[in-house]
């Protein structure tokens, strides 16, 4: 199941927060809020949220201080500045501090909306279908089962992950080094696993292609391999 994205909300007008929370949470996103600097660091710590929503004016720090602490420490949270003070000087000094994106208040809740989606668009992994389909190719990803026609495939654990991967990047060629990286996990480029690939990939295609009269599993030479249609 694809978690909610996490949005943290530190605004102290409460009504204002309000309004926030409940209009992002309408539109799909788990949401928390904090009234204060304290209270909003405090939850970055414990929750780790994907998105900041900070404004500026706030009781006993300003929110420039907290942005400020949060990129010393190295914490991996996209920001947005919401606040009043929407000056080029005020906006420069934002972006400089480290913030993601600046809007100034009183806002469009639409735009609102579109820039939290642009932010969490560049930090969440896209969401994969249940159904990956390439010609007669079924693979339900939530059950991790794959079926060719009416047949219904015997594939161990790493034999789906390289079918998901290939059927994922369908129509397009991909590597040793990606496979490598991407299913195998393996960072190091000296890592001798090359022939392990060729291994799998031979007894992939036993089970996908050699039984049925259309290959979908192609080799190109001195490149990689590719599932695509005929």
């Amino acid at each position: 199941m694809q978690m909610r994205p996490k949005i943290l909300v530190i605004e102290d007008d409460r009504k204002l927060s309000t309004a926030l929370v409940s209009g992002i949470e309408a539109a799909g996103y788990e949401v928390l809020a904090a009234n204060s600097a304290e209270e909003g660091f405090f939850i970055v710590h414990r929750v780790q949220p994907d998105l900041l929503l900070l404004d500026l004016t706030l009781p006993n720090r300003n929110g420039l201080d907290i942005l400020q602490q949060i990129r010393r420490e190295g914490i991996d949270v996209r920001v947005l500045i919401l606040t009043s003070h929407n000056t080029i000087d005020d906006r420069v000094a934002g972006l400089k501090t480290g913030a993601d994106d600046y809007m100034g208040k009183p806002f469009s809740f639409p735009e609102l909306l579109a820039r939290i989606e642009a932010l969490l668009r560049r930090i969440l992994p896209p969401v994969t279908p249940q159904a990956i389909k390439v010609s007669d190719l079924v693979l339900d990803t939530q059950a991790r089962t794959a079926a060719r026609g009416e047949s219904k495939l015997d594939l161990t654990a790493r034999e789906f992950d390289l079918l998901l991967y290939l059927a994922e990047n369908r129509g397009r060629t991909v590597s040793r080094e990606m496979l490598a990286r991407d299913v195998w996990r393996e960072t190091s480029r000296y890592t001798p696993i090359d022939n392990v690939i060729d291994v799998q990939m031979t007894r992939l295609r036993r089970k996908i292609d050699d039984p049925f009269p259309i290959k979908l599993l192609q080799t190109i030479r001195g490149i990689g391999f590719t599932l695509r249609e005929p």
